[in-house]
Formats: C-alpha cells, sequence, structure tokens
C-alpha cells in the first residue's frame, strides 16, 4: 500500500464465518493507488449475537449501512479513522432575503455532518468567521446552540443587522 492516507468507501461488505463466529469488514479503497483497506466491523462474534436483519444487509451490500458504520464513533475510533467532511456540505441560502433586520434561519441535516455553526453561517450568508465571531458577542447572532462548539443535528438560528 502506498502513503496515502485518504480511503473512500468501495460500498461492499465482507463476512467471514469460522465454525460459530463471525467477522465483518467494510472494505475502502485507498485513493492513491487503489488497494484494499479493511474497516472492522465485528470480530469473533457468535452467530447467535448479530441480528439477522444486520447479517441480510451486509450481505447485500446495503449502502445505507454503509452510511451508518461511517459515521459510527465506535467503528471509527477501532479503525483509527475519521471522515473527511471538506466539500460535504453547504448552507443554501437561495430564496432567503438576507439583507433583512431579522432573519430567522433553521439549519436541517440530511446527514450527521459535524460542523461549527460559525463557519457554516460565514459561509452561507457571506460573511468572515472573524465577523460572525463579532455578531455572536455582540448578541446579534443567536441559537439555542452554542456556536462556538461543533454541532450535528438540525438548529436554528437568528441574525440581527
Amino acid at each position: 500500500m502506498c502513503a496515502a492516507d485518504r480511503f473512500r468507501a468501495s460500498g461492499k461488505f465482507r463476512v467471514n464465518a469460522n465454525h460459530k463466529v463471525l467477522d465483518a469488514w467494510l472494505l475502502a479503497l485507498c485513493t492513491g493507488c487503489g488497494d484494499t483497506v479493511k474497516l472492522t466491523i465485528f470480530e469473533r462474534t457468535h452467530v447467535r449475537s448479530v441480528r439477522p436483519e444486520l447479517l441480510n444487509r451486509l450481505h447485500d451490500n446495503d449502502p445505507g449501512l454503509t452510511a451508518e458504520l461511517l459515521q459510527d464513533p465506535l467503528l471509527q475510533h477501532r479503525n483509527r479513522v475519521s471522515l473527511d467532511w471538506d466539500g460535504a456540505w453547504r448552507l443554501d441560502t437561495t430564496g432567503s432575503d438576507l439583507d433583512q433586520e431579522v432573519v430567522d434561519v433553521a439549519v436541517r441535516f440530511e446527514a450527521r455532518i459535524p460542523v461549527r455553526p460559525v463557519r457554516l453561517i460565514a459561509e452561507g450568508c457571506g460573511l468572515s468567521r472573524a465577523e460572525v465571531g463579532r455578531l455572536v458577542a455582540d448578541g446579534k447572532v443567536v441559537s439555542a446552540v452554542r456556536l462556538s462548539g461543533r454541532v450535528s443535528g438540525d438548529f436554528t438560528f437568528t441574525l440581527k443587522r
């Protein structure tokens, strides 16, 4: 394998049975050389402790399961990987009048993508992060969630000009 540290999911799983124990992996491809690496889902697990629905989804190479597993913190920790979210999100402001005095914005996530609200607000509203930071400090951007941390779930904020 090459020295690349980026991989993409192939969308395929491998399940191996040895007597009454199972191993399962999500297969990923190195973006540099194309070699396959295995991300462990479970190892040496008794066949009766694996839910039949999960086993069926693994055998069917379910793309939804791929997405679920890649976002699982336990799988990420076990395999020492983290997801690269660059370019994975955008704030759609089409049809919004951001020049109004007070703008209420609802942010909805289609997938659990961790993002800093300040960064999202800055890029979506065409402001610098420093400007958004000043607006937060001045109480002109308010939200029920902490805007300085990361969020990966729906939230709302109000922008006051």
